[in-house]
């Protein structure tokens, strides 16, 4: 018997150990099945799950439990990402913590220090993604440091190399120098300061008093000026181009060129180039054939290539000396105060600074072309649509991939340089020494790269590295190219394209066919979530608190394509109510004995109201499939929710009562089957949303116990118990007592009021309707009587039904102008809100300023108000007509 209380925290750890130790998560298990793959966005393994898995987890989750319940050959592939950055600088800490340090400890003992918090500590996101319900295939779980994805990444490094697509050059990247290394651009978070444009007079050589004016929000970078840029048609100039300034300070000739990146409108229209400390300035001088002066050192102090006065400075006292030594030389034109954007490193949290260093590159723009023809030939699409265009712009434009870090913690570059700095590739050191005893007639020691690989260079090999490659494996052959990745926005250049280029190189395939890109989950108020603003919601407290299944459900309700998430709590607690819903009808359908009957036919039920619900289970089948493969996920979620709560809760239980307590024996046993047969295929049907209750639920209804629902097949019905008739007659009972219960609601008639309803106009087939639910009408609607007629009466307020018009006798039961007076308040009042919204939603100052979030909701309230206005003014004028 079930308890009288659901309770997630009773039952979802025992299912999940059950599904897991009895291997229902497995892939493999029947050789005959097409195979459906995904491969998890490897989390890092210092990562603890926040929201955004929660989402992403949820939709993978879904797509795997329906495909295997379809009875594809499913993998979700598990594993985590070594975190090259995030995982040295939480061993570096516990390292400060005891009073050493990686340098002091050196290399080799840092590495297996590690390892050791790996073993312990690492991991931690993958318990919490199993209390969210993510059915992996855990027997194959991996790591991007295992010894088998470390021989992929070697192979990948050593065939690009000898490709000639990866090579040694000296560019700009963006460098923390808190932490020493290049990063990507995904670990630099722009942020809007209050700073200064400071604008510096440089002297034309030759020219007595002629100056050109440059602007800089960062007068350190001066010192490394090599030239003063000017547009081509800008006629103020033209005399100057070619020419030289000094540059103060100095004493450095710097030429004056003519280059497009100089806008005539910004400034004085002369910008000062660095081509060794800016992204755009470095093209110039490769443009201009321009010496790049680098003036900081790794830690961006002032180096040698500056005056002697400035070495060994801060960046920022570096800064200060230099305004000041400008002004007292009377170079310093003014200083304005200005907003504007620095770029910070995500985990060192100091300004980056773009710096001239020699890294290795991947030859990203060789490689991107067959990745962008794949998607142009639709090899691989994109869900939603318009993110190809993302794709195409990213891909369109690549520029060298920096794969080198200065860290530790990696993958270490497979390089060893000789004694002349020789280079050599290898897959091992023994392979090395081998090619330099070969170069130079005789062995040689050498020395290995320090540095390690970028971490996206070893995820970007995830979806066949994590299947065996190089070796042929049958799993390689199986489940490549997987069917779909479900990742968010923000990793679509880092991770997606990354996978794309090196998937089509090495396996001449691309290495999935779907790419779902999720949106963002934000706040209820539609504000991004950070711990600034206080506003971060954990997925573990809403698990806590309303379980997994309650949870996952209000992610999926919510995913609409291209849409954003608004997260409440109230909206996790309103799918805790649904579960609650579906738990009391099964307590229903045991205290009524309606269970599975075994060899139930659906399409010989006779009674209406079975017909009827058989079809609607049927067709709720077919719609949430065409939703789930479409990845609609808030489609199927909400047909799933409206038939259980609606279709099978609010109506077949309630329209089945007086058929379970007849006296026909026949149509209550009929009865009985249908329903506990309904249970059953809704529980299969809600299972990959919520698949804990619906486990649960299933060891009364679906198994002897010994059954899992996880294992079981998809409903799948085609259209054999599709019965329109019976649809038809059903949705007309539905549609007027949910139509007279709107009206008594509109009309605040006291729901204990039992009121008589005349129906007019109806066709023969209607008034048979009436006639045959006649009861269930009364019933349910809370009707006194109901009868047929030609008139309306005096005191009735009408409601259209189909072709008829129920004709509601209310006036006896509330004062007319009483309503009327209340209904004509509401208006003014909703009238009122929306002149206000209108105004505010048309103030171009208030659009231009306020965040997209805010003026959504703006929108999101009066499309609502003026939704409530609409349902007010239709009740008022219903209002009317009584006599």
């Amino acid at each position: 018997m079930l308890d009288k209380t659901y309770r997630p925290g009773a039952v979802e750890t025992k299912h999940y150990e059950r599904w897991n130790e009895s291997g229902a998560f497995a892939c493999g298990q029947n050789k005959n099945a097409e195979p459906y793959t995904i491969v998890i966005p490897p989390p890092n393994v210092t990562g603890s799950l926040h929201i955004g898995h929660a989402l992403n987890n949820t939709l993978q989750d879904i797509l795997i439990r329906y495909e295997r319940m379809r009875g594809r050959d499913a993998l979700w592939q598990p594993g985590m990402d070594h975190a090259g950055i995030a995982t040295q600088m939480v061993v570096e800490r516990q390292l400060d913590e005891a009073g050493t340090s990686r340098k002091e400890i050196g290399r080799e003992k840092f590495i297996e220090t590690v390892w050791d918090w790996k073993a312990e500590s690492g991991g931690t996101i993958f318990g919490q993604l199993q209390r969210l319900g993510a059915s992996c295939d855990w027997s194959r779980e991996r790591f991007t440091m295992d010894e088998g994805l470390s021989d992929a990444v070697r192979k990948v490094f050593v065939d690009l190399y000898n490709e000639k697509l990866i090579y040694k050059d000296q560019r700009l990247v963006n460098w923390d120098p808190k932490l020493q290394t290049a990063i990507s651009d995904l670990e630099v978070q722009q942020q809007e300061v209050n700073g200064k444009l400071w604008y510096f007079n440089y002297p034309v050589e030759g020219e007595k008093d002629r100056f050109l004016t440059v602007a800089t929000t960062r007068p350190e970078t001066m010192l490394g000026d090599t030239a003063v840029a000017v547009h081509p048609d800008d006629e103020r100039f033209k005399d100057l181009i070619g020419k030289y300034c000094t540059l103060p300070l100095v004493g450095r000739r710097i030429i004056i060129v003519a280059d497009e990146h100089a806008d005539p409108e910004q400034g004085s229209g002369a910008v000062k180039i660095t081509p060794a400390h800016d992204f755009n300035d470095f093209e110039v001088g490769r443009r201009h054939d321009l010496e790049m002066v680098n003036i900081f050192d790794i830690e961006a102090r002032i180096n040698e290539n500056a005056p002697q006065k400035y070495r060994g400075m801060d960046r920022f006292e570096a800064r200060e000396l230099i305004v000041a030594d400008m002004e007292a030389a009377g170079f310093l034109d003014r200083v304005e105060e200005q907003m504007h954007t620095v770029p910070y490193g995500d985990r060192g949290g100091v300004p980056i600074e773009p710096y001239l260093t020699e890294q290795w590159y991947v030859d990203a723009k060789t490689l991107a072309k067959p990745a962008i023809e794949a998607v142009e030939q639709g090899k691989v699409k994109f869900v939603p649509a318009n993110w190809d265009k993302t794709y195409f712009e990213w891909m369109r434009n690549i520029q060298p991939w920096c794969i080198s870090r200065q860290l530790w913690w990696g993958h270490q570059i497979p390089a060893w340089y000789g004694p002349d700095d020789e280079i050599f590739v290898a897959h091992s050191e023994a392979e090395a020494l081998a090619a330099a005893e070969a170069h130079y007639g005789k062995a040689t020691p050498l020395r290995q790269d320090e540095d390690v690989l970028d971490t996206w260079f070893s995820s970007g090999l995830w979806p066949f590295s994590t299947l065996g490659w190089p070796e042929q494996t049958p799993e390689l052959e199986r489940y490549y190219p997987t069917d779909v990745l479900v990742t968010g926005f923000d990793i679509i250049f880092f991770w997606v394209a990354r996978m794309m280029m090196l998937g089509i190189h090495f396996m001449g395939e691309v290495p999935f066919r779907t790419v779902y890109v999720h949106a963002l989950v934000r706040d209820a108020s539609g504000q991004k979530m950070s711990k600034s603003k206080g506003n971060i919601i954990d997925p573990l407290d809403l698990i806590d608190q309303f379980g997994g299944d309650a949870l996952r459900f209000t992610l999926a309700s919510l995913a609409a394509p291209g849409r954003d998430i608004k997260l409440s709590q109230a909206r996790v607690e309103g799918s805790r109510n649904f579960a609650t819903k579906l738990w009391n009808a099964a307590r229903f359908c045991e205290m009524n004995e309606c269970a599975p009957v075994a060899n139930f036919d659906p399409e010989s039920c006779t009674q209406t109201v079975n017909r009827w619900i058989v079809g609607e289970v049927a067709r709720c089948s077919r719609d949430i499939s065409k939703s789930i493969e479409a990845y609609r996920f808030n489609d199927a979620a909400q047909t799933i929710y409206q038939f259980i709560w609606g279709s099978f809760c609010d109506w077949h239980l309630e329209f089945s009562k007086s058929l379970l307590n007849s006296d026909d024996i026949a149509a209550r046993d009929e009865t009985r089957a249908a329903t506990g047969w309904a249970m059953v295929q809704l529980l299969r049907m809600l299972h990959p949303f919520m698949p804990f209750i619906t486990e649960e639920l299933w060891t009364h209804f679906g198994s002897d116990g010994e059954g899992m629902l996880i294992v079981e097949a998809w409903p799948e019905f085609g259209d054999a118990l599709d019965d329109e008739a019976s649809r038809a007659e059903m949705d007309w009972v539905i549609g007027l007592i949910t139509g007279v219960r709107s009206v008594r609601s509109e009309m605040n008639v006291p729901p204990a009021a039992r009121i008589p309803m005349l129906l007019t106009g109806a066709n023969e087939t209607s008034r048979n309707w009436l006639s045959r639910h006649e009861a269930l009408i009364q019933r349910l609607a809370r009707l006194d009587k109901v009868t047929t007629g030609d008139a309306i009466p005096e005191g009735a307020v009408q409601l259209v039904h189909g072709e008829a018009t129920a004709a509601l006798l209310i006036a006896d039961v509330i004062d007319i102008a009483q309503e009327k007076a209340r209904l004509q308040t509401a208006i003014t009042k909703s009238e009122g809100e929306i002149g206000k919204l209108e105004k505010k939603l048309g103030n171009a100052q208030f659009l231009a300023k306020a965040p997209e979030s805010v003026i959504e909701e703006q929108r999101e309230r009066l499309s609502t108000t003026q939704s409530t206005r609409t349902k007010l003014a239709d009740a008022l004028e219903r209002l009317s007509t009584v006599g």
